[in-house]
């Protein structure tokens, strides 16, 4: 019943992954047709994101009063009909009302599947949440050239209806082989580490934990949204390179996450998930600041495909280990982390867009550098508190 779960979660997550891009993909066109300024396009996506934000902190409480199949039926469903009224088109007001209810929808599916599968897989946690995370990045790669191919055919609005008949299909799937693994209680595991985690948190060292890796989330989503977002402007000003040419950079990125992700849980499953994290932030950070030193094209392609090959599976290994870090509290701690995550998703590419700005391309790729620095120091810092937290608590009399 598991791997009927994950193959459910992953189609989920596919849908989710195309969700989360589908207003970038067809900005363009989009602001045209509506004559509007890429300001008030900025505020759809801004909206969309806030509708998301209050999804993803309100899942312990969804989860904690209704039932988990209903949960999600009805946010397939609201994201379902959130796309397909994107694609009517209809007024500029309307899409801002909807962009919420979409944000909501797509935000909480996210949370909620993610708790789901990390409370059902125990010991393997991380290679399931890898998997499944596979699927999201398929879906951010694949929706920027479906939205370009759309483009090109003059019907940009069907890849909104593209994703709603996507969630209608899923849902379908998640009625039809319902997993009824979810229907049993969670049993809290040991983790691969061999740390036990039966004990309670000791209370000196448990809440900077908990803040330790809400930072190191909402630092490593923010870092690769920027990097995405900016990555093609940085190699048109830096090395001359078209649009086009540029924007290969964010394929590599995205292809090399994917790829990453199919061995991300068995790597940190024989490593354990605190040492996998310590070595991938090393790695990054030593990348980007190659980055910083060495801006050729050549250099930058093949960089930028290694950041994507080690920042792959951070974001679920992560996840995975602050929930052994904290058992008992899956729901909230892994709605807590994406949400922090989706706090430095919409923060740090704003910093990063005024950065570039204000000091130009050079010195953005050192910011780049710095934020990387900074997630490595986090992560280091939860990995060594967690250690002390769980020693405390194994004796307490020390």
């Amino acid at each position: 019943m598991l791997s009927r779960l994950i193959f459910l979660a992953s189609v989920t997550y596919f849908v989710v992954g195309l969700g989360q891009l589908a207003i970038g993909a067809v900005m363009e066109p989009m602001v045209h047709a509506y004559g509007v300024q890429y300001g008030d396009g900025g505020q759809l996506v801004m909206h969309q994101f806030l509708g998301g934000l209050l999804g993803i902190f309100s899942t312990p409480w969804l989860i904690k009063r209704l039932n988990k199949k209903l949960i999600i039926l009805l946010l397939l469903g609201i994201a379902a009909a959130a796309e397909m009224v994107y694609t009517m088109l209809p007024p500029w007001g309307v899409m801002l009302v909807i962009a919420p209810i979409a944000g909501f929808g797509l935000g909480t599916l996210e949370a909620v599947i993610g708790s789901l599968v990390i409370g059902a897989s125990g010991k393997k946690a991380n290679t399931a949440m890898s998997r499944v995370e596979i699927f999201f990045g398929v879906g951010a790669l694949i929706m920027p050239f479906a939205g370009a191919a759309l483009i090109e055919f003059s019907y940009w609005k069907a890849a909104f209806g593209f994703v709603g008949l996507l969630a209608v299909i899923a849902l379908v799937l998640w009625i039809i082989y319902w997993p009824t693994i979810l229907d049993s209680p969670v049993e809290e595991e040991a983790p691969a580490e061999g740390v036990t985690v039966n004990r309670p948190l000791n209370g000196r060292y448990g809440i900077v934990v908990l803040i330790a890796c809400a930072l190191f989330f909402a630092i490593y989503v923010g870092l690769e949204m920027s990097f995405v977002h900016y990555l093609p402007s940085l190699l048109v000003l830096s090395n001359n390179l078209t649009e086009s040419s540029a924007t290969l950079a964010i394929s590599l990125f995205w292809g090399a996450m994917v790829i990453g992700r199919m061995a991300a849980g068995q790597i940190a499953d024989r490593w354990g998930g605190g040492a996998y994290l310590l070595v991938t932030c090393i790695i990054t950070a030593v990348l980007f600041s190659l980055m910083s030193l060495r801006s050729g094209t050549l250099d930058t392609f093949v960089l930028t495909t290694i950041a994507g090959l080690m920042m792959s599976g951070m974001f679920a290994i992560a996840l995975v280990f602050a929930n052994r870090a904290m058992p008992g509290m899956t729901e909230k701690t892994t709605s807590l982390l994406i949400g922090f995550g989706a706090i430095g998703g919409a923060l740090l590419p704003k910093l990063a867009g005024w950065f570039m700005d204000e000091y130009g391309p050079d010195s953005t790729r050192w910011l780049f550098a710095g934020i990387a620095l900074v997630m490595l120091l986090l992560i280091a810092c939860a990995i060594l508190l967690q250690r002390q937290s769980a020693r405390t608590a194994a004796f307490p009399s020390k």
